[in-house]
């Protein structure tokens, strides 16, 4: 059992707000949210104490266990321990992006010196990927929407960041992570592996007779990837993004903010 201090809205909680998932809605009345950071109340047989300060994502749609609520009950193997380098405000920023990130990575297995090409590598998701990669060794290049977004890219490592992928070399990475459904199909080499996050974009094209491995990557409740990811956040490595933060009686205006576009980080909101 937790008690909320802050989460975050993000793509999948607008959707589902919207109606636009579709059959894989909860039925209503339902709560909303996917990522949590708070202080344990009871920690049950987890081994977390109460008054611990932790991190968590719920499936929403999967369980229909939203996390927008003053008091939250989640397995125990969904949770983890916050980072103590940043606010739990920041924290709350990191559990659905920086799994997606994490399992993502892991399906592509770039090890260190290999070549990774980031499409969408300032968003939430691409962001953190950027900085977990290159905190593996991996060498990556970046794709942004925006010029303003390259300095971000560059500043966290990546190499060549380019807002056109038709300047991106033919066949020349070991694998690519697309956040958004690019489908830069021609960028990985033969017998390299594709990912995309973009569900809504449809599945990757089939790349089998080039020996290439495709999936479309759905993030999954995951405590022990939480704690890899606050490693990296309290040993420098991973900086969450805050665009800016509303109280749990602004809920409307985050959304509307939300919606806008244009985020430099995530839409945070405190209990």
């Amino acid at each position: 059992m937790i008690r909320t201090v802050a989460t975050s809205i993000n793509p999948v909680d607008d959707k589902t707000r919207e109606g636009a998932i579709g059959e894989g809605t909860p039925p209503l009345p339902m709560t909303l949210g996917w990522d949590l950071a708070g202080i344990v109340v009871d920690g049950g047989s987890s081994g977390l104490r109460a008054g611990e300060r932790v991190i968590a994502m719920s499936h929403q749609l999967g369980s229909a266990r939203g996390t927008w609520a003053d008091l939250v009950a989640l397995p125990a193997q969904a949770v983890a321990v916050a980072p103590q380098a940043v606010s739990l405000i920041e924290a709350a920023t990191l559990p659905l992006p920086g799994l997606t990130a994490w399992q993502t990575l892991d399906w592509l297995a770039v090890a260190a010196g290999e070549r990774l090409l980031i499409a969408g590598a300032a968003g939430a998701v691409g962001g953190l990927a950027l900085q977990i990669a290159r905190a593996r060794g991996v060498e990556v290049d970046a794709v942004v929407s925006k010029d303003a977004q390259a300095a971000f890219a560059r500043d966290h490592g990546a190499g060549l960041v380019t807002t056109d992928h038709r300047t991106l070399e033919d066949r020349g990475y070991d694998a690519v992570f697309d956040t958004f459904g690019a489908f830069v199909t021609d960028a990985v080499a033969d017998g390299g592996r594709y990912a995309s996050i973009a569900t809504q974009a449809g599945p990757v094209p089939d790349l089998s007779a080039r020996g290439v491995r495709t999936t479309v990557n759905q993030v999954r409740e995951d405590g022990a990837g939480l704690n890899e990811l606050t490693k990296l956040v309290d040993h420098g490595s991973l900086r969450p993004r805050v665009h800016s933060t509303f109280g749990l009686h602004e809920i409307q205006a985050a959304h509307e903010r939300f919606r806008q576009g244009g985020l430099a980080g995530k839409i945070t909101v405190t209990f």
